[in-house]
């Protein structure tokens, strides 16, 4: 850790080392609780900042924080840009070489180290524990914590370990994740914290930088592609059910002149690393892949991502989607749905080895998927809704910008009830569709169902819309699939006032119409700022590639805009900008300011360098003029005498009041209090 004072203010830490002005909403409550010690679990959104609410704390309290995190890309990420600010931080992992291995046990010896990040499975081995207890583990943060949920979209067996961890320690623990329903996050204080409650922030799940969009497949791959030709030139994720689809839709964008590559679970090893290595140092690269992808990517401008496929369910969209714009700035997401990505996540849930109620709770959380998907008003209200939240229309979604068009729907959902109804809740949508359309199928003949009173009641609505009648009723949790029979529809409770007369319903008329993907695309900064910032991103690009990191590691592109919009003409100046610390500023500062200015800003002194954009560096600069003006004495023919640039940076940061204090400072003594210090006081006085 580069920073030598204020080690103790997390706040000041804030600004110094990571570069940033102030908090984000909710973190410094989190950062207070966590540096006092007591158990903390924090929901807060993808790109709110969680990171920052252990690292900090990290950086104040004594000893080691150990952070227990699902993914090897993960824990590398964040190692890298904590060392890219100045922090000492290591990895643990089965990724590492021998030599990094060493030199992780090296510096954890010599009490270097501030964190360190390890996998879930390595709580298994033998040796962990007697490490941990070696090194003086002060504190345990738990990265996504949601991993310790049976009912948690990504179960991670190994973090029930965890619990046992922070009893043999003696710690406090500190949990962290971005989608967490009521029932995960129960689980999550059962698993971690012996069921006795923590302090829990619940920091929302809102990402209104994120723009939400659904369309009803036609021709997808078309679809795909005309969203990916409107924002070409950006990196974005494709994510599609299976690892064969991947492979063909990355080709499809190849050839239409994207650079795209696949992702899949199915990969050797070092190839994923290729691809994620190429994802993060790459800018416009575009990676089709399945679910595997992502969780372990921290790159903070993804402006775009699609579903080629329905996904599981609402966590795991949410967290899908949750990878794009975590710098804050706008981005876009396409989910594309069709009748066979309902039947596929149906029968994986269907063929699965999870118990009954397990298996219905899993419908439902499909049918709360497809509730979205079917929406017909603001997609966030529906989205947040689901998490508990109640918010006012987005402004920020495909229903906002288009609102939907509704019809009367109670009489098609009376006709569907009474279709289920009288075939005994043991058949499909598909086999209840044909009997509404009166499409005498041979299933149909065999059983008889073409007798039914329901028999061809429903000619005046085609088959695709009945698909769209059925689906919408799926998700208004009208009807369920029931496992035990093969994924027949049952009627759930909240249908049988419709059936009797005594409640209406509208449905979506648009869903079956031909779908569309136009959502506006909208520049990241206006056209004055654009070749500045492009050129800002080319120095960005230079400095990456000669030190092997991602673009990002060096600056997000939040901060080239702010660069660019602002362009600040000092190192002053550019110590203002948000993402821009102490150690940034000594890294690449004036190779930046070389690019807005036009040409290198004159060097420096490093202690000078270090009060850049603190009130002191004013007071420094006038204390040197100051010292040059008396360096002979008021009457100019005196011994010539001068302070170092180490005793100003003092006298500026300590700002005494009387010359006995002024004495004191390092490298002043008598003879120069003399010379200078009235000038000084009345100097620091004036300030």
């Amino acid at each position: 850790m580069q920073v030598d004072e204020n080690m103790n203010d997390p706040r000041a830490l804030l600004h110094s080392v990571f570069g940033f002005a102030d908090f984000r909403p909710g973190q410094e409550e989190i950062v207070d609780a966590v540096m006092a010690g007591r158990n903390t679990l924090a929901i807060m959104p993808t790109g709110g900042g969680k990171s920052l609410c252990f690292q900090l704390p990290a950086l104040c309290r004594g000893g080691v924080t150990v952070v227990i995190s699902p993914l090897i890309a993960l824990m590398r990420d964040q190692v890298r840009a904590l060392t890219a600010v100045g922090v000492e931080a290591g990895a643990l992992t089965s990724g590492n070489t021998d030599e990094e291995i060493e030199d992780v046990f090296r510096r954890l010896d010599d009490g270097q180290l501030k964190l360190l990040y390890i996998a879930p499975e390595r709580l298994a081995a033998a040796g962990t524990l007697p490490l941990l207890r070696r090194i003086g583990v002060s504190l345990i943060a738990v990265d996504e914590a949601h991993c310790v949920s049976q009912w948690g979209h990504d179960f991670r067996p190994d973090y029930l370990k965890i619990g046992d961890l922070r009893r043999s320690l003696g710690v406090p623990l500190a949990a962290f994740t971005a989608t967490a329903d009521a029932e995960t996050r129960a689980e999550i204080v059962t698993r971690l914290f012996d069921g006795v409650a923590p302090d829990t922030f619940l920091r929302g799940f809102d990402r209104p930088n994120i723009h939400l969009a659904f369309a009803v497949k036609d021709k997808p791959r078309d679809q795909i592609l005309a969203f990916a030709a409107a924002r070409r030139g950006q990196s974005g994720i494709v994510y599609c059910a299976t690892r064969a689809k991947t492979e063909v839709m990355a080709q499809s964008l190849r050839e239409a002149r994207h650079s795209a590559c696949y992702y899949h679970a199915g990969m050797e090893p070092d190839e994923r690393r290729r691809v994620e290595l190429r994802f993060q140092q790459e800018d416009g690269l575009i990676v089709v892949a399945t679910i595997a992808f992502g969780m372990g990517i921290d790159k903070p401008d993804i402006r775009w991502v699609a579903h080629a496929d329905l996904p599981k369910s609402i966590e795991g969209y949410y967290q899908e989607i949750g990878r794009s714009g975590r710098d804050g700035l706008r981005a876009e997401t396409l989910t594309l749905y069709g009748p066979d990505d309902i039947r596929l996540r149906r029968s994986q849930i269907d063929e699965g080895a999870a118990p009954a109620d397990r298996k219905q709770a899993d419908h439902a959380r499909l049918n709360a998927l497809l509730g979205l998907a079917e929406a017909a008003k603001c997609r966030r209200q529906v989205l947040l809704g689901y998490f508990g939240e109640v918010t006012e229309p987005c402004g920020n979604c495909d229903l906002c910008d288009r609102p939907a068009l509704m019809f009367d729907a109670t009489d098609a959902v009376r006709k569907a009830l009474s279709a289920i109804l009288r075939t005994g809740e043991y058949f499909g949508a598909g086999h209840l569709i044909d009997i509404l359309t009166g499409n005498a199928t041979p299933k149909v003949l065999e059983r008889g169902h073409n007798n039914l009173p329901t028999f061809a009641v429903g000619r005046d609505l085609s088959k695709p819309a009945w698909g769209a009648v059925f689906r919408q009723m799926m998700g208004r949790d009208l009807v369920r699939p029931d496992p035990e029979r093969m994924g027949a529809l049952r009627m759930t409770e909240a249908a049988r006032p419709i059936l009797r007369g005594e409640q209406a319903i509208s449905l979506r008329l648009d869903t079956v119409q031909k779908a569309r993907a136009d959502v506006a695309v909208k520049a990241q900064i206006d056209d004055e700022h654009a070749d500045l910032l492009s050129a800002l991103k080319a120095k960005r690009r230079a400095l990456a590639e000669a030190q092997n990191v991602p673009a990002y590691i060096v600056f997000p592109d939040r901060t080239l805009i702010e660069m660019a919009e602002r362009r600040p003409q000092s190192l002053d100046q550019m110590m203002g900008i948000s993402g821009v610390g102490a150690k940034k500023l000594e890294s690449y500062g004036r190779a930046f300011l070389a690019v807005i200015t036009g040409s290198a800003p004159d060097p420096v002194h490093p202690a000078r360098r270090k009060l850049a954009g603190r009130d002191a560096a004013t007071i420094f600069d006038r204390l040197a003029d100051c010292q040059l003006e008396f360096a002979r004495g008021a009457d100019g023919i005196g011994k010539h005498l001068s302070c170092s640039h180490s005793t100003l940076r003092h006298i500026a940061e300590e700002r005494p009041s009387t010359l006995a204090e002024l004495e004191q400072i390092a490298g002043m003594g008598p003879q120069k209090t003399d010379r200078f210090g009235e000038a000084f006081l009345a100097l620091l006085r004036d300030e």
